[in-house]
């Protein structure tokens, strides 16, 4: 008998590798108790990245919520574990320093036990003052390898990376294979490589399983001496998710490992349990190709964790470029016709940015880019004609080192553009904000939270905190999740479904019409009418279909009506696809009129703003 291999469940991330949702609290709760009882996983990935800013999306409390979904595991013995971004935290931008630390003592304090630290350009310089933030909090400190294949990201480089971080105080190494495109053999030697050096060291491996590569790569790393696998179970395993429990189990138990049973009867109920939430609302949000394996995901190695989010986002952009189609008189493109487009241009893109690990936040970056790219030329424009700033960060180096060299007409255009490539600490770059956030909090009367749970959360997430708090955010989904659900019918809404519904918010009640098929919902409490007037002036149209926000953190003013603008500047943002993408003046004037809220969705070409010319 060869020795013991432990399992995780990756919880957290079998939902964000399936759609865009997670369960609700009382959900979570409910379901821990059949989890512990399947009897075989020593740690489940409780929360991190993506899973907590969602709550606040649907106007639910995260803090809650990890608080609750934590204490059965740790009654039983259970380790839970997050994801954390490292410079970014559990966001897409990078965090200051003070909230870093204090992310670390709020989540010990929630009962986060052992954090995967990763950053998508494996820079050092990023995941090391993590590591020591953590260890400082009392958590257990896991460094990730973020796994991807190019010809930088060899054997001899993972171990070195790994080498690093040891050194630096990680108490433990993951290999974070996020597009599930690591080769089974060179994976097993890496894992080899760093028990080499550190035999001791606890390895954790985390797989994805759409291309096809996975239950290979699981064998490989275990004859190589990996402690510990991350897995999934069915509904949400396979496809853009994880490789299930069972067939984990059983193929290590063949090769002659130590493995814990399953209680088929608890997986039973947790299955069901998980199709009951899938009834209940997230299955709305859980595109049917994310079931399904793809080994065209070999050449692009987009990760199964954006996989997840990508196909309902593709949705939306589907539908925006063929309104311009139609309009143009072009024929419209079929969902398949825009993946493969996407997927051709991200091979294309990846190289020519530097090769950044394809995971969050530079597989957005690059998924993103590689889309606006398509959109653009598809309307006879040039390629690189919509680069948003956070994208230009990372291409500049302001995110960490990229791997690899920029490619020779992105430099010229940076040059022309009069933006500079950094080489500082990433961190300098973002001062410290925490003193900010919390004269905000007390302006407003908010509590600063349990050992400062709810003065972190508004630091880390402050556009989707300001939506929760304001009950926007939870009609706001309410009234997408109803019109979603009408959409199951084949022809506009029959009878019995309501027009409207009435969200109750903190004590206060919001009116939310609806629409079915192609109707006009009649304007709602949840949307009131914009602040500011309508005045006299040129039409600042929306670059592209999303969220508008005045400004994306604590350190922008917002432009007022009456200010003035130079050509250039950032008026506004549309936020899409996770990223914030800025509005600027083209020409000199005068704001004369904000139409619409920050928060509102507008669809690309909608006015957004009004500027006079001077």
């Amino acid at each position: 008998m060869k020795r013991e291999v432990k399992f995780s469940l990756v919880f957290r991330d079998m939902w964000q590798s399936a759609g865009k949702y997670q369960p609700r609290v009382d959900q979570l709760v409910k379901v821990a108790p059949a989890i512990i009882r399947m009897g075989c996983f020593d740690r489940v990935e409780t929360n991190g990245g993506g899973f907590e800013q969602v709550n606040l999306l649907y106007g639910e409390n995260p803090n809650i919520s990890v608080r609750q979904w934590t204490k059965p595991f740790h009654e039983a013995g259970i380790q839970t574990h997050m994801l954390d971004r490292a410079l970014n935290g559990l966001r897409m931008s990078p965090c200051p320093k003070d909230l870093r630390k204090l992310f670390y003592k709020v989540k010990k304090a929630q009962g986060t036990d052992i954090t995967r630290i990763f950053c998508g350009l494996n820079d050092p310089r990023n995941v090391i003052p993590s590591i020591q933030y953590a260890k400082e909090a009392g958590m257990i400190a896991q460094a990730a390898l973020c796994i991807t294949h190019s010809p930088i990201h060899t054997v001899e480089y993972y171990v070195g990376l790994a080498k690093q971080f040891i050194e630096a105080g990680a108490e433990e190494i993951c290999l974070k294979d996020m597009a599930g495109i690591g080769r089974p053999v060179s994976l097993g030697k890496i894992v080899a490589g760093i028990k080499a050096i550190a035999p001791d060291i606890i390895i954790q491996y985390h797989s994805h399983a759409g291309p096809g590569f996975n239950m290979a790569s699981i064998l490989e790393v275990c004859e190589a001496g990996c402690d510990y696998v991350d897995t999934g179970m069915s509904p949400l395993s396979w496809g853009t998710g994880h490789a299930d429990i069972i067939a984990v189990q059983e193929m290590l138990k063949d090769a002659g490992f130590q493995v814990k049973e399953i209680n088929m009867e608890a997986y039973m109920e947790v299955r069901t349990q998980i199709r009951e939430m899938m009834d209940d609302f997230l299955g709305y949000y859980i595109p049917k190709l994310n079931h399904i394996n793809n080994s065209l995901l070999v050449k692009p190695g987009l990760p199964g964790g954006m996989m997840g989010s990508l196909m309902t986002d593709l949705e939306d952009n589907l539908k925006s470029l063929n309104k311009w189609k139609q309009k143009n008189n072009q024929p419209e493109l079929t969902t398949d016709q825009l993946l493969v487009k996407l997927f051709d241009e991200v091979a294309y893109v990846w190289p020519k940015v530097g090769y950044p690990c394809l995971v969050t936040p530079f597989s957005q970056y690059v998924k993103n880019l590689a889309l606006m790219n398509v959109i653009q030329m598809e309307k006879g424009k040039e390629r690189w004609s919509m680069i948003a700033d956070n994208i230009w960060d990372m291409i500049l180096g302001k995110s960490g080192q990229l791997p690899g060299p920029v490619a020779p007409e992105l430099v010229q255009m940076a040059k022309e553009q009069g933006r500079e490539f950094e080489t500082n600490d990433p961190q300098s770059y973002y001062p410290d904000d925490l003193e900010d956030y919390k004269k905000k909090m007390q302006e407003n009367g908010w509590p600063l939270g349990e050992d400062n749970e709810e003065l972190f959360e508004y630091s880390m997430h402050p556009s989707q905190y300001e939506a929760y708090k304001s009950g926007k955010a939870k009609a706001d989904f309410e009234k997408d999740l109803a019109e979603r659900k009408a959409k199951k019918n084949a022809h506009g809404a029959p009878a019995d479904l309501p027009k409207s519904i009435t969200v109750s918010v903190n004590g206060q009640n919001y009116l939310v019409n609806i629409a079915y098929g192609n109707e006009t919902p009649a304007a709602t409490a949840a949307q009131p009418a914009a602040a500011v007037p309508a005045g006299e002036g040129e039409d600042i149209l929306a670059p592209l279909e999303g969220k508008f926000y005045r400004v994306k953190d604590a350190q922008e003013t917002p432009k007022q009506v009456g200010d003035e603008v130079k050509t250039g500047d950032v008026i506004g943002y549309i936020e899409a696809m996770k990223t914030y993408n800025a509005i600027r003046a083209d020409f000199d004037g005068v704001l004369a009129a904000i139409l619409v809220n920050s928060g509102d969705s507008v669809e690309e070409d909608d006015p957004i703003m009004k500027i006079a010319r001077k």
